[in-house]
């Protein structure tokens, strides 16, 4: 199906509109704000407030903010039953 049909549209959402090429470009911008926050923070007074995080560019089918306990929640290491089924 082309990517620009109402069943992809459809099926993939906001998705559907980006390619390979846009998702790498917001990598790059998402790096390339990391690495000025980080010039930043590295070069400012000791006495003055650290510059915020950047945030980064929005990519369709994920949630724009996720609280830090649905972070953690997700980083929570597997259990024993999680493993066993993984590796059997």
């Amino acid at each position: 199906m082309p990517r620009d049909s109402a069943v992809t549209r459809d099926r993939d959402g906001e998705a559907a509109d980006w390619s390979v090429s846009d998702y790498l470009l917001a990598a790059v911008v998402d790096h390339l704000a990391a690495a000025n926050w980080m010039f930043a923070a590295v070069n400012t007074d000791e006495d003055s407030d650290p510059p915020e995080r950047p945030v980064p560019v929005p990519r369709p089918g994920h949630p724009e903010q996720q609280d830090e306990e649905d972070l953690a929640a997700e980083q929570a290491p597997p259990n024993a039953a999680e493993l066993r089924r993984f590796f059997l």
